[in-house]
């Protein structure tokens, strides 16, 4: 593949994307560190990701999908992090997208996968700095430019969609009835985080259906688990339970669907002729 060609790709969009985030989040808030955090995440996540090709002999070895999990990584974790806990989470993720597989393709979303276990075992903070959430308010706009382009780009829109429009309704009833606190749901950096993650992660292509009423369906159940997660506990991990989650559902389903299709049909004898 050309370098022209990557670029309009839908890995070089997001790439080009990802990487404008890290440095205008960086300079925009006089911290280097997550330029740091992104050269540590990235390197980890491409010294895991290129043995593991070669083990597996692919004749195309460029690790671009190493490099936009690694960035996405780096700007979800708090630029605090130390350096082995940012370097351990991409390499998770890395090898959960090499060993965790179905028909040759990622059960879960790497950088989610990754993240999520960052919780788990580091206690990671996650303050999603590269959504602006800690930049003025304007910036926003950064996120649903650059995040136009991509869903137009993977024609994820139908997914998109139904993630927020049922992701934020939940919520809006959820403090509507007083079911619980929704209110920081709509403030920074949680908003920059839903959108964020709405729009660079939610929209991977290996993990995620095509048709668009899968789309739909996979969109809708993100935002159900997460907002329930959101309401019942808090923290930090609702988006990548979500997430998760429907990965799990879309492989069962396609499961099904092949079993459906390749079931054999029995074979029916004519009935008789009545003399």
């Amino acid at each position: 593949m050309t370098t022209n060609k990557w670029i309009k790709s839908p890995k070089g969009y997001v790439a080009m994307a990802v990487t404008a985030y890290l440095f205008i989040a960086s300079i925009a808030g006089h911290d280097m560190a997550g330029i740091i955090d992104g050269i540590v995440a990235v390197g980890a996540a491409i010294a895991v990701d290129i043995p593991f090709g070669l083990m597996r002999q692919r004749k195309r070895i460029l690790p671009d999908g190493a490099l936009i999990t690694g960035l996405l990584i780096a700007l979800v974790l708090s630029t605090t992090t130390a350096w082995y806990v940012v370097a351990a989470t991409s390499a998770i993720a890395i090898a959960s997208k090499h060993l965790l597989i179905y028909k040759k393709k990622p059960i879960f979303n790497p950088a989610a996968f990754g993240l999520l276990l960052s919780i788990l075992i580091f206690g990671s903070g996650q303050s999603w700095w590269g959504a602006f959430g800690d930049l003025p308010t304007w910036m926003i706009a950064f996120l649903l430019i650059g995040g136009y382009m991509i869903t137009d780009r993977v024609n994820k829109y139908p997914q998109v969609f139904s993630f927020f429009g049922t992701f934020f309704v939940l919520l809006f009833l959820i403090g509507r009835f007083h079911l619980g606190d929704a209110s920081d749901a709509f403030r920074p950096p949680f908003i920059n985080a839903a959108l964020f993650f709405g729009f660079f992660m939610l929209t991977d292509l290996p993990t995620t259906p095509a048709k668009v009423k899968d789309q739909i369906v996979f969109g809708i159940l993100v935002a159900f688990v997460g907002a329930a997660v959101y309401d019942l506990f808090g923290g930090l991990m609702y988006l990548f339970i979500g997430l998760l989650l429907a990965n799990l559902y879309h492989v069962f389903k396609s499961r099904l669907v092949a079993r459906a299709i390749n079931r054999p049909v029995s074979n029916m004898q004519p009935a008789s002729k009545r003399g």
